[in-house]
């Protein structure tokens, strides 16, 4: 599979780090907003005096006509009829608080089908930019007051910028234009709470910036300018947003032109940003009996404090804490320990790495390769079983010692250790298993025996094989000769198609005419594994997911102008959408793979950008999130503190839900989305507009009320229900209902086979 060459590379990052650790929101358009003076000052979306045009915000300017995103718009028409004009026009869609912009020629349909739905459950309207921008009406207001009052963030969701509250001098030096969040590293926000958005400009004259800000579906969210003068000069505006998701910052000069120039594998064009979403109102925190009941991991480590550099610091917060990943992983591999001779690994000593110090990121403790001197072949090794068995088991009961004592000193709160055996031991892959069957189920015993005898919370897993297919074909061929015995759980990469990307996601083959290669679309592999699982494993083993990412496609590569949007919005509802399937058939946790971009890989495996390097970095120290990162935040809040229920019984071709309950028997989150294959290609372009009708029962029949629907960055909206079913617009990016009736859901769903609540 595609990532070998980046486990060899973590593999030497984690050979230095053991020796340095040694070492030492409804608003309708037909609404009259009277705002008076101060409220037109709080929606001063980075404005100059001169312009004034506020922001998301809808003020009534005549009748007919409206001022939204810093322009005039006259309305043409309602939902689903036709908005009728002549030539090429921009076409607002939408409500005041959340809507899209499209330039459009001859008219269009106003529906979801043309622009997407920016505002789920919403009636929405289209509406033309008029095309004389001196219809704006004018909002004077002294910038002081328009940057503090803006921060009174109005109720719904939206996102607001004041204009500059200052400028200064920058550095001469530099491209015309610039722009970044200034942040703790992980450019991420809290939803309501200012942050800066800060511009550099080196025009030879004075000039005029116009900026930006769209969501993920290409939405523009916030817009605004403001004049500049000749020389280096930072401007800054005080912003924030109720409305949760992935931003992209864009500018350009009205003389000068330019733009914001690609940084390391993010593209030119834009600045990206997160707004972190707070779904608390209606999914409190969740009370774990065990920490390791936790559902979410990742692999990648960014060292993003001032001073920090890989690998001195902290690599995991505060990117780890705000994405809501709560497991990485360890290392305790003899070849790492012992690399020399037997007996140099003293359990009393060894001192954990201070990354996992403070107990809220778990460890899954790996332990694969052999060192040379225990090698048949006189070379460290991941694919012969070691010449001393003997040996071996000792080490492992020495770890056993080891993570036992640190369990009990760092995670008072964690249930078990886990420790997962081999990586990837695929014959076509880069740490091939050559030996016999036989000695991959006797390494698989004496690493059992020893963790056993010393540790008795050891959960042992395996066999990691990189595809959910390659683990049901391992396990069925081992299971035979007894490797279950030596398995307290499953680990698997969960990787199912020729490269896991946009155009090749999980659902991809499901409908497939060929049984062999419908086998191997996402949920029939999961279904096929827990089988072989209900066979050969204990009941109730865990079910570990240790590694699965969405890269860019085939054959693409980093550049100035690539990827754009369209490619970013897939690979955040795919990376959704695939774990969500993982945790929906049964999986107990799954790893986001990987945290940044790096290099010797498919491209664009990363959450987030990393800024510095046009191929990626390992540890990076600059990072900027893609739409994945908060799709993921979204996802982990939402979906974290539950136990799987199961897919959903009956649901038509093409559609796929996955329901999930609250542990202690709380509220029940379906999941749910779409896909067409016709409609997602990169060719075509990856639809944002397909939608689907579904019913979706979240209640007894005869009752009526409303149920929390979160969109894929977890935005709430109210959905009402009648006689107990909600209606539904079903699109590619996954939604999530939030219902409290559990007991319709006890005939609707198929429980994973051999699945049982941890």
């Amino acid at each position: 599979m595609p990532n070998v060459r980046e486990y060899r590379a973590l593999r030497t990052l984690a050979s230095a780090i053991a020796t340095w650790t040694t070492g030492q929101h409804v608003a309708a358009w037909a609404a009259v907003f009277v705002i008076g003076l101060a409220g037109a000052n709080c929606n001063a979306a980075g404005a100059s005096e001169q312009d004034g045009a506020s922001n998301a915000e809808v003020i009534a300017d005549s009748a007919a006509n409206i001022t939204a995103d810093g322009r005039t718009w006259q309305p043409c028409a309602a939902e689903n009829e036709t908005c009728r004009f002549t030539g090429t026009r921009d076409v607002l869609y939408g409500t005041a608080e959340r809507h899209v912009v499209k330039t459009l020629s001859n008219g269009t349909e106003c529906s979801n089908s043309v622009f997407g739905d920016p505002a789920f459950g919403e009636n929405k309207r289209c509406a033309i930019a008029l095309l004389a921008s001196k219809d704006a009406p004018q909002r004077a207001a002294p910038e002081a007051a328009a940057a503090r009052l803006a921060m009174r963030v109005p109720g719904g969701q939206g996102l607001r910028c004041a204009a500059p509250s200052t400028q200064s001098g920058a550095a001469g030096n530099g491209d015309l234009l610039e722009a970044d969040t200034p942040s703790d590293g992980t450019r991420l926000f809290a939803s309501g709470k200012p942050f800066a958005v800060a511009f550099t400009t080196r025009p030879t004259q004075s000039d005029t910036l116009n900026w930006q800000i769209r969501d993920s579906w290409n939405a523009v969210r916030a817009s605004g300018r403001f004049p500049v003068p000749a020389g280096a000069t930072l401007s800054t505006l005080t912003c924030a947003s109720t409305l949760a998701g992935y931003f992209a910052i864009s500018a350009s000069l009205e003389r000068a032109h330019g733009q914001l120039e690609s940084r390391g594998t993010r593209p030119a064009g834009i600045v990206s940003f997160g707004v972190l979403p707070d779904t608390s109102a209606t999914l409190p925190p969740v009370s774990f009996p065990h920490e390791d009941l936790r559902r979410f991991g990742g692999q990648g480590t960014a060292y993003l404090a001032p001073g920090q550099h890989c690998c001195d610091g902290d690599g995991y917060r505060p990117v780890y804490t705000a994405l809501g990943l709560s497991w990485a992983n360890d290392n305790r591999n003899w070849y790492m320990e012992e690399p020399e001779k037997a007996g140099t690994f003293d359990p009393a000593a060894r001192q954990l790495i201070s990354f996992f110090r403070r107990g809220d990121i778990m460890r899954l403790i790996q332990l694969d390769g052999i060192p040379k001197w225990a090698s048949p072949t006189g070379k460290e090794t991941h694919s012969y079983a070691p010449t001393s068995l003997t040996q071996f088991k000792d080490y492992m009961a020495k770890v056993g010692t080891e993570s036992n004592r640190v369990r009990l000193a760092y995670f008072p709160r964690q249930r078990d250790n886990y420790y997962q055996v081999t990586w990837e031991p695929d014959a076509d892959g880069g740490l091939p298993w050559r030996d016999t069957d036989a000695n991959f189920v006797a390494l698989y015993e004496a690493v059992w025996r020893g963790i056993h005898s010393t540790d008795p919370h050891a959960v042992v897993m395996g066999l990691t094989y990189s595809s959910v297919q390659g683990n049901v074909q391992w396990l069925g061929r081992l299971g035979p000769l007894g490797i279950g015995r030596y398995l307290d759980g499953l680990s698997i990469h969960g990787y199912y198609d020729a490269g896991t990307t946009p155009s090749h996601p999980p659902e991809r083959l499901a409908n497939a005419s060929d049984p062999a290669v419908a086998a191997n679309a996402l949920p029939a592999a999961m279904r096929a594994l827990r089988h072989q699982m209900h066979q050969y494993l204990k009941p109730g083993a865990p079910l570990f997911v240790t590694e699965t990412g969405i890269s860019y496609d085939i054959g693409e590569s980093y550049g100035k102008n690539y990827p754009g949007w369209n490619v970013l919005y897939a690979q955040a509802a795919v990376v959704a959408r695939t774990h969500l399937i993982l945790l929906g058939e049964g999986a107990d946790m799954t790893y986001l793979f990987y945290l940044a971009d790096m290099p010797d890989a498919a491209p664009g495996y990363g959450l987030f950008f990393e800024l510095d390097h046009p191929t990626g970095a390992y540890g990076p120290a600059r990072i900027s999130p893609k739409p994945a990162a908060l799709a993921t935040a979204a996802m982990t809040r939402i979906i974290d503190g539950t136990e799987t229920l199961g897919p959903l019984k009956g649901v038509p071709n093409g559609v796929y839900a996955y329901a999930f309950r609250r542990i202690g028997g709380g509220k029940v989150v379906t999941a749910l989305w779409t896909h067409d294959n016709e409609k997602w290609n990169a060719k075509a372009g990856f639809s944002t507009s397909q939608n689907v009708d579904y019913r979706l029962r979240v209640d007894a029949p005869g009752t009526s009320g409303e149920v929390t629907a979160f969109d894929m960055m977890g935005n709430a909206s109210t959905l009402p229900y009648r006689d107990g079913v909600a209606s539904l617009k079903l699109s590619p990016a996954p939604i999530y209902v939030v219902s409290a009736n559990a007991e319709v859901f006890r005939d609707a769903v198929m429980t994973p086979e051999g699945y049982a609540p941890r």
